[in-house]
């Protein structure tokens, strides 16, 4: 329910009562006064944040606003338990919209100011500090504990707090993340692709031809007499996207999408078509000395010529098919799936033409999504060096700063790794398949950090991502940032790469890169 505002509120009550809304917290019977109480909501979802006092249950998004979630069982060392019919979230003005988590509201009570007693001579098994006063004899209840929420936040959310006295301390940046370091002439003599699988063969495509890596939409809009190629339209940001399946266009088995499918929006021309691939594998990061062309009399070859190049690696182990965008759009397969945007766009004129990429380019910010359990981290896509498997044995290294799991070598070059999970306090898992390197380049220093897999890379207008609640000195630091889908109900924590290794850890890190 929503709280009448302050003003209304007061409108026909005696200037000597004051209205609070009580709630139940275990045993315990509290009260706010109802001045800064915006509303009363059933307890939503939440997204966990790492780095934040154990108090936040997470962050919700109520209304394309996001907004922290506190428990009151947990603040007051009350033992854990579910949520049910009667839990709420009462969403209290603080500088900031903060919602703590109750176990039940009362009522709203008008109380006589001259019921308000002091705190002192209370016995309770609640912090008398937390208290600014106590109401006896009202709504049944023999004493009821009135909150000093202020006091509660500072105790807890130091950095909340210091919003509300107005001290927001250094600005925290909510534009585009600091540009990756210069690279260096051994990386510019490299290549980077992303791969993926279609039918247990790898193939890749340049990361400059790639736009955007999704998943695939619940939805997608079949179109009657389009070739079989041609899967159909889905909708991105608003704008008609055509499908088509490369294994259709390669004559191979078909096979429906599952969770580990993914979409590689590919562009050429102004013009762009979503691929649809088995999985997505890594991005890689590779000496021009291991790419070869595709023989000429295969690449004129049928489907062959898609393929301009062969990509050596491991030795020669394994051979990475390098597929060029610019020969794929002159296939009919593609030409097919843009003509079918192009007549449903004449059909309804409403649907949302594509602008350029240039026209856009200013307006969005590129992020490469992974995984820490079931919560979503983004990094800025400049700041990504390559994503690579995690390998089965990795070098220990005795003295090591405690987030550094090993090292490995990545092509005759020693990579220090992170434990992502272990850096922002989450619990350790299980090594699994799923899991990648991200290997970033944090101020000259080349690191690779352990997530538990790679979501997608995406493409998000800079409108939706807005400063994240500052909740604890570091949490403020290194996930300053989020992006706000409102419509797809969903939060990515924005990582900033600069902070996620420590000054007083840079130098021991570099030096096990050195080694």
């Amino acid at each position: 329910m929503t709280i009448e505002s302050s003003a209304s509120a007061a409108a026909g009550r005696d200037s000597d009562t004051r209205q609070f809304v009580t709630f139940m917290v275990g045993e315990e019977v509290f009260a706010v006064d109802m001045a800064p109480v915006q509303e009363i909501i059933r307890v939503p979802d939440v997204v966990a944040v790492p780095l934040a006092p154990p108090s936040l249950d997470g962050l919700a998004n109520l209304r394309g606003k996001i907004l922290p979630i506190i428990s009151l069982r947990r603040i007051f060392g009350f033992d854990e338990r579910p949520n049910d019919d009667s839990t709420r979230a009462v969403v209290i003005d603080l500088g900031q919209s903060l919602g703590f988590v109750v176990d039940r509201v009362a009522s709203v009570l008008g109380v006589d100011v001259r019921q308000i007693e002091s705190t002192e001579d209370v016995q309770s098994t609640i912090n008398m500090d937390l208290l600014s006063g106590i109401l006896k004899d009202v709504g049944g209840h023999k004493m009821v504990m009135v909150l000093d929420f202020a006091k509660l936040i500072s105790t807890q959310f130091s950095d909340i707090a210091a919003v509300t006295r107005g001290d927001t301390g250094p600005a925290q940046a909510v534009g585009g993340a600091e540009s990756a370091s210069p690279a260096d002439p051994a990386i510019s003599a490299e290549l980077q692709y992303v791969s993926f699988e279609v039918a247990e063969q790898e193939y890749a495509i340049l990361i400059e031809d790639v736009q955007e890596i999704v998943q695939v939409p619940a939805l997608i809009v079949h179109v009657p007499n389009a070739p079989s190629h041609v899967l159909g339209l889905m909708t991105l940001r608003n704008r008609l996207l055509p499908l088509v399946s490369l294994r259709r266009m390669f004559g191979l088995a078909n096979r429906e999408p599952d969770d580990q499918s993914r979409i590689v929006v590919v562009a050429f021309g102004g013009a762009s078509v979503g691929v649809v691939m088995d999985r997505v594998n890594e991005v890689l990061r590779v000496p021009r000395s291991v790419v070869d062309p595709m023989p000429g009399m295969l690449a004129r070859d049928g489907n062959l010529s898609d393929i301009a190049e062969i990509c050596r690696l491991d030795g020669g182990k394994r051979i990475v098919s390098v597929l060029s965008v610019a020969n794929m759009f002159r296939q009919s397969a593609m030409q097919d799936a843009l003509n079918t945007v192009d007549t449903m766009k004449n059909e309804d004129q409403s649907a949302a033409v594509e602008q350029p990429v240039s026209a856009r380019s200013d307006e969005e910010e590129q992020v490469v999504v992974f995984r820490l359990g079931k919560e979503e981290f983004g990094v800025p896509i400049e700041n990504v060096q390559e994503i690579v498997r995690l390998p089965d044995e990795m070098t220990h290294v005795p003295k090591a700063p405690p987030t550094v799991e090993g090292v490995i070598n990545l092509r005759g070059a020693v990579l220090p790794v992170i434990d992502l999970r272990r850096r922002l306090g989450l619990a350790a898992v299980e090594r699994s398949d799923r899991q990648r390197i991200i290997v970033l380049m944090i101020a000259g220093l080349r690191t690779g950090f352990i997530v538990d897999s790679v979501a997608e890379v995406l493409k998000v207008a800079r409108s939706a991502i807005e400063a994240s609640p500052r909740l604890s000195g570091e949490q403020s630091l290194l996930l300053a940032r989020m992006v706000n889908l409102e419509k797809q109900k969903r939060l990515v924590q924005l990582i900033e790469p600069t902070h996620l290794i420590e000054a007083h850890q840079l130098e021991s890190i570099s030096n096990l890169a050195a080694a």
